[in-house]
């Protein structure tokens, strides 16, 4: 064997070795978990399209708290509610990092608000929340925005006189006008082919960031990037988000008034413009790029993915759609319905809450990350552990739910038939990382609702079987469906 050689072989074991133990160091008192695989580590344990269905099954053998390791990375996944909301709310600030994934790396570089971190993410935090109650959550204004859009809905589903209709971009137009109403400050027509087109763009993105081949490329990035698959495809998608942000915002600063900020988007460029003579530190066109992104799709994509749910299971139990429509009946009469009505419209609301729970639109949650070491449950996770706050396990937890697998309101009725808050009812995640769009989203849920009910009956098609078997992306929607509404009036 020649020096070369032997040289290279002693450096290869001095490096295994240093990792190895560097690594039984590093993780020492580290939650249970499966033990893993040369190379794959527990991928195999994982149904790629459902990982989240696996990692809930792993829970009943190693409990609350378990670590499983995917490829090379550990991280740790909590369950049930108690447990996600002793990491996420009691040690709110210890588990509120973000992980480097990468392709939210590589489209996003850390910027907006979802994915970024440290002192980016607060800085961008603080000014989504603000600007959104300045520009009408929370306030009358963003209600009359919603009304007026629930009007012009009832009258794009009217105008199918009952025929069979596929619903999707018809619901993500009229929830994305509200938050488009804050970013832009305008509002798209149903037929516009730019908001179909934009529309078009996300869904498609957060089907193939839900892809097999998505967590393959995360599992190992500088092995996939050279395969063909979806991982590439997303890159295309986001250039032409990212191109059309750009554009609006261009267009936007060129017509900025200081003194009249109309939309979120003028409220950046005014803190840029005062930012200065540092431009570079939060307030430039990557974060607002991103930002804006992050907003229209999140604030577009959950809220009509729930709705979408939320008549699925009327067509399904039109029973339970018809006990809804009387209590509309009874409260709001012809009248449109109004936010203030929620509260004496307790069936109804039970039925909105049972939906965001069985819909469970987020199973995973959003990957949360140790922003130092941290003592937990009696482990140590050191700084940067991703930990995954199993939003399924909350949402089906048996302690707090009587039939998770099942479609129940009566999850939210006392037995007198009144409201009843269940504190596992936490569909937008709790903490710090918590969706800021939260309370906008609730109203938006409670008016097109309320709203599409008290005008139609939604039904099947004819010979149809209704098929409550999720589709699978980032976010969890029902399979496509047409339905039938049937106006009552």
């Amino acid at each position: 064997m020649d020096p070369l050689t032997i040289l290279l072989f002693i450096t290869v074991c001095a490096s295994v070795l240093y990792f190895s133990i560097g690594d039984k160091n590093k993780y020492q008192n580290f939650p249970p978990g499966p033990k893993p695989l040369p190379i794959i580590g527990n991928l195999h344990l994982l149904d790629l399209k459902k990982p989240f269905d696996s990692l809930l099954k792993l829970s009943k053998k190693y409990g609350s708290i378990f670590s499983i390791q995917i490829g090379k990375q550990k991280m740790v996944v909590l369950c049930g509610y108690e447990t996600v909301k002793d990491a996420l709310v009691n040690q709110g600030d210890e588990f509120a990092g973000r992980p480097k994934t990468p392709i939210f790396e590589e489209i996003g570089e850390g910027h907006g608000v979802v994915f970024s971190r440290d002192e980016n993410w607060k800085a961008m935090r603080r000014f989504t929340l603000s600007t959104l109650r300045d520009f009408g959550m929370g306030k009358k204004v963003i209600e009359n925005k919603i009304y007026e859009e629930s009007d012009s809905l009832v009258e794009k589903i009217r105008s199918f006189n009952g025929k069979p209709f596929e619903n999707t971009l018809i619901l993500n137009t009229a929830v994305a006008n509200i938050i488009v109403s804050i970013l832009l400050d305008r509002r798209f027509e149903y037929e516009d082919p730019t908001i179909l087109r934009l529309l078009n763009l996300i869904n498609e993105n957060i089907r193939l960031i839900g892809s097999p081949m998505t967590l393959l490329y995360n599992t190992y990035p500088s092995v996939v990037r050279w395969l063909p698959g979806s991982h590439k495809a997303i890159y295309k998608v986001m250039e032409e988000l990212k191109r059309f942000v750009k554009e609006t915002f261009t267009f936007h600063r060129n017509h900025l008034d200081v003194n009249n900020q109309r939309n979120l988007i003028d409220a950046f460029l005014v803190k840029q413009k005062e930012e200065k003579p540092n431009p570079e530190l939060y307030f430039h066109d990557n974060n607002l790029t991103i930002l804006v992104i992050d907003l229209f799709a999140a604030g577009m994509e959950t809220t009509s993915t729930t709705l979408r749910w939320g008549l699925l299971l009327m067509m399904k139990y039109p029973e339970i759609q018809k006990k809804v429509q009387d209590e509309i009946e009874k409260v709001v009469g012809s009248a449109r319905p109004q936010a203030e009505h929620r509260k004496t419209m307790p069936y109804t609301d039970a039925v909105i809450h049972e939906i965001q729970r069985f819909a469970n639109i987020l199973p995973g949650n959003l990957t949360h990350a140790t922003t130092q070491d941290v003592t937990f449950k009696g482990y140590f996770l050191p700084k940067d552990t991703p930990v995954i706050p199993l939003m399924t396990s909350v949402l089906k937890d048996r302690t707090h739910f009587e039939r998770p697998e099942e479609f129940y309101p009566q999850h939210f009725l006392n037995s007198e038939g009144q409201f009843v808050k269940n504190e596992a009812s936490i569909p937008f995640s709790i903490g710090r990382r918590s969706c800021a769009g939260e309370n906008l989203a609730k109203i938006e849920l409670f008016l097109f609702f309320t709203r599409l009910l008290q005008n139609f009956v939604f039904q099947a098609t004819p010979g149809a079987t209704i098929d409550l078997t999720p589709d699978y992306g980032f976010t969890i929607p029902p399979k496509d469906y047409y339905m039938c509404a049937i106006p009552r009036n």
